[in-house]
């Protein structure tokens, strides 16, 4: 460890920027060359300190004072791990990258923690051949199994989540308002009673341009898969750490007390849906999620428990109501359910199984690998939560824009609708109605029946025709009358 001070390549120390001067520049960069040198050593020497005394406080188990309140090393580093990133990450209520001496950091200090999986090795059968030709089988060291694999898909990984917060340097399309500043614009006002420590998001008043939501939307779907990796590295590596047994000791006798009469009736349902059963239950808040998984698990570990131990007589202690084939139907309905659970509350609390065996872990690889993935999904979870922010916010935007243009077409429509009505009000004193096209002139007597339509003038014009009198027409009917009586008085004649 101490050599990395001399050499500069041990993974324990950390590169300064001083830099060997060609002889041919020395007369001209003397003095800057050297106050460079200078700098950089001063650099590995204080981070050299700053190592020291992380991996100080690692040996004795966090405890500084050298008493026997330490934890064990495999905590010690847990602990180290998330208290590292709760510092480099806890602020980060943003989309927008880290700060370089931030993320420099954050890489730094975490290859020193890193650094621990180099050593933890097993023994592997290997065959060397001897100095007269002959095959020799020995033991030969390599790095355990789980850490070969998950290590450098971890720090892939994180480099990823690292390179997210980077594609979103100098953009203009959104920004954040501090929730103490008197904003009357309530576009971006829609979680202020939810995560209130976090600032408003803000968008231009035309919405996020193509651009910026075609990014957005590849974004997401990158962490999102990064979510599901680190979560299913997690939860293999939660899975294979020891149950503890002040944690068995602490459970109930059977699975139906666990549980609850609801619970334990809906899992052993003849028809379960596990869909069904989720939305039906009340999960409002993030006390009763955990106390539902709380709750699952601990029926799991009971279940498990009653099948591995056998009495005397070879029978198990679950009894002889309930087969295997049930219970093993029955652990994969909890086992769905705790799936399900795990997505729609991606940033639940640790469950008091998993609390314990973290706490108990002696394994320091299982302890690197929990810690590590645990914090990555915290920061998938939480970069996925900014995402979402800023595509609601534009998606408000967009819903006023899409009221304001249905408000705008229906005055328009009512607009052309009115300029309608007036348009035909105008032309009807100019249109020919129905005396018209019968024929009638109205004299002076019936100008004052002007105020009524003509269907009502016509009708009582027909009911008031047998009681008029025409002084014309009447000798003329009688002179007619009297021409025929002449004609046949004529005709009688001859």
């Amino acid at each position: 460890m101490l050599d990395g001070l001399n050499s500069g390549n041990s993974s324990f120390s950390s590169r300064g920027d001083g830099r060997q001067t060609p002889d041919h520049e020395l007369a001209v960069h003397a003095t800057p060359s050297a106050e460079g040198t200078r700098r950089g050593n001063q650099n590995r020497i204080s981070d050299m300190e700053v190592m020291k005394e992380r991996f100080a406080r690692l040996l004795l188990g966090e405890d500084m004072s050298g008493g026997s309140e330490g934890v064990t090393s495999a905590l010690a580093l847990s602990n180290a791990i998330t208290n590292l990133a709760d510092s480099m990450f806890g602020e980060q209520m943003k989309l927008q990258p880290m700060y370089p001496e931030t993320k420099e950091i954050w890489r730094k200090e975490l290859n020193w923690l890193l650094s621990v999986v180099d050593h933890i090795v097993e023994f592997v059968p290997s065959k060397q051949m001897g100095k007269n030709g002959a095959f020799t089988e020995i033991m030969v060291t390599k790095q355990r199994d789980d850490l070969l694999m998950n290590i450098p898909a971890l720090r892939k990984l994180d480099s990823v989540l690292l390179e997210t917060l980077d594609n979103f340097k100098d953009q203009k399309d959104f920004w954040y308002v501090p929730r103490d500043v008197d904003d009357t614009d309530n576009s971006g006002d829609w979680r202020r009673d939810e995560n209130w420590w976090l600032p408003v998001v803000k968008v231009p008043s035309d919405g996020l341009s193509d651009e910026s939501r075609k990014l957005l939307h590849s974004q997401k779907d990158s962490v999102a898969q990064v979510l599901k990796a680190v979560t299913a590295i997690n939860a293999v590596v939660l899975s294979e750490m020891h149950i503890p047994d002040n944690y068995i000791d602490s459970l109930p006798k059977n699975g139906k007390t666990s549980l609850g009469d609801f619970l334990y009736k809906n899992i052993t349902d003849e028809y379960f849906d596990p869909d069904y059963f989720i939305s039906y239950l009340d999960l409002s808040t993030e006390h009763k999620v955990l106390d539902l998984k709380n709750r699952i698990e601990a029926s799991m570990v009971i279940w498990k428990r009653k099948m591995n131990q056998k009495e005397k007589d070879g029978k198990s202690q679950w009894g002889s109501s309930v087969s295997l084939e049930k219970r093993e139907l029955f652990e994969v309905r909890a086992e769905t359910i705790l799936v399900m659970l795990k997505q729609q509350f991606p940033t639940i609390p640790q469950s008091s199984l998993e609390i314990s065996k973290i706490r108990n872990n002696k394994d320091v690889g299982q302890a690197i690998l929990e810690s590590y993935s645990r914090v990555l999904e915290n920061l998938a979870s939480k970069i996925l939560s900014r995402i979402d922010d800023v595509l609601e916010a534009d998606l408000l935007v967009q819903r006023q824009l899409m009221a304001e243009a249905e408000r705008r077409s229906e005055s328009e429509s009512g607009y052309e609708y009115q300029e309608s009505e007036n348009v035909v009000s105008a032309e009807t004193p100019n249109s020919r109605k129905l005396s018209d096209f019968i024929g009638w002139r109205l004299s002076s007597e019936t100008k004052k029946h002007s105020s009524m339509s003509d269907i009502e003038f016509f009708y009582r014009a027909e009911q008031e025709k047998p009681m008029m009198k025409s002084p014309k027409a009447l000798p003329k009917k009688l002179s007619y009358l009297s021409k025929l009586e002449n004609m046949r008085s004529t005709s009688e004649r001859h």
